[in-house]
């Protein structure tokens, strides 16, 4: 097991990095919120909006990837800090763009690469790195719980920042506010980690890496599990506000939703965390894709109502982000820490493939149907295929020769 190489307070990791995550996924889990006023004020489709935030979640997943081979190499201080100014600069081109093209690459390219290296790849890749192993996946979900009530606070900031502000006012505000997480990402710096280059010789390379990740059934598994939660989790996020408002409800009702998602993804992320170093893995990521798929189903069942929909984001929100403590520990636990970052972001982007599948497809069925019901169906059935999937996932810690020990 990789030591911490100096010591570092991890209450301070933990503080800083749930910061960090509060601002990077509050200011997008509130995305949706967006969809109507700028599609009805630049006389856009849904599609439109749709794909754009689609191939923010391709960038994002790509720029994880390298955001995380660069964060386990230099750390994680200055790929969070260019990270901060990315997201700044794509908020206001959001609020500025006035064609397709420069909206999808504002919104979609530049706030999807800063999104990849500033939220739970890269924060998680310290954690792992100076939490010892059996508080790991603890301190993974306190991170994720503290993130996930940045989601509850910042949703209704955000509709009620659109509302007194206006729209491209309030994307610019947040614009700003993305800009903070560059001084809380001196919080993670990790002392000596420039000397850590000598102190990995003789451990893996990142190529030798990424083969033994991708030969092992278990890394696959957990890749097509997380493909399903971004499929999920995004086109409920992004499509459900207005989904709501075609039934008739009012858009306070899709607000305070969003915010109950964030609220009870705090309780949910911490117990996933906290059940994670007391039982298997694939048994908790079994039951919170099988509870989804059971929650969407009910919800499309009974009548619509806001009591219908303020249990249904209660539910799901319990379900919403517990994955990702869990998959990261059991990433930790197979792999070791040396390579986290890296090797999350890899797992990450498939949940960012789902992502752009769950966003694109909800934008493009309404356009061409009417009509969300064959995304909701879908989601419902991809629910089933991962609490499937996950099943088999082998939990223990990879035996390798003396040479290549992480």
């Amino acid at each position: 097991m990789q030591k911490p190489l100096a010591s570092v307070s991890i209450p301070q990791i933990l503080l800083c990095g749930a910061a960090i995550v509060t601002l990077s996924m509050g200011i997008r889990h509130g995305f949706g919120l967006w969809l109507q006023p700028i599609t009805q004020a630049k006389d856009w489709t849904r599609e439109t909006f749709a794909f754009a935030l689609a191939i923010q979640n391709l960038a994002w997943g790509v720029a994880g990837i390298f955001a995380g081979m660069a964060a386990d190499r230099f750390g994680a201080v200055k790929v969070i800090a260019g990270a901060a100014v990315l997201y700044a600069l794509g908020l206001l081109g959001m609020a500025h763009s006035d064609s397709p093209l420069l909206f999808t690459l504002s919104t979609g390219v530049l706030i999807g690469m800063a999104q990849g290296g500033c939220t739970y790849a890269v924060v998680y890749g310290v954690v792992g790195r100076n939490v010892p192993a059996e508080r790991r996946s603890w301190a993974m979900g306190i991170t994720a719980a503290a993130g996930s009530f940045g989601q509850f606070l910042m949703v209704p900031v955000e509709g009620q920042l659109i509302s007194s502000l206006g729209w491209q006012e309030a994307l610019t505000l947040l614009g700003f506010a993305a800009l903070l997480m560059a001084p809380l990402a001196w919080g993670l710096r990790e002392p000596g980690f420039s000397n850590r280059e000598g102190q990995q010789r003789g451990q893996q390379s990142i190529v030798e890496a990424l083969q033994e990740a991708f030969r092992y059934p278990s890394f696959q598994l957990l890749m097509a599990g997380y493909f399903v939660c971004g499929f999920q989790v995004v086109f409920i996020g992004v499509h459900m506000p207005s989904y709501l408002k075609d039934k008739g409800l009012s858009p306070e009702v899709a607000s305070y939703a969003l915010a109950l998602i964030g609220l009870f993804n705090v309780f949910g992320t911490y117990l996933a965390g906290v059940l994670g170093q007391k039982m298997p893995k694939r048994y908790i990521l079994a039951f919170i894709y099988s509870a989804r798929a059971v929650a969407i189903a009910v919800f499309l069942i009974v009548p619509l109502s806001p009591a219908s929909v303020y249990v249904f984001a209660s539910v799901m929100g319990f379900l919403w982000l517990s994955t990702v403590p869990v998959t990261n520990a059991a990433l930790a636990q197979i792999f070791g820490v040396s390579h986290l970052s890296m090797l999350s972001g890899f797992v990450f982007f498939s949940h960012q493939i789902g992502s752009f599948m769950g966003v694109w497809l909800g934008g493009l069925v309404f356009d061409r149907t009417g009509s969300y019901n064959l995304v909701w169906y879908l989601a419902i059935a991809l629910g089933v295929f991962a609490a499937l999937v996950n099943l088999p996932v082998r939990e223990r810690a990879i035996v390798r020769s003396p040479s290549a020990i992480a």
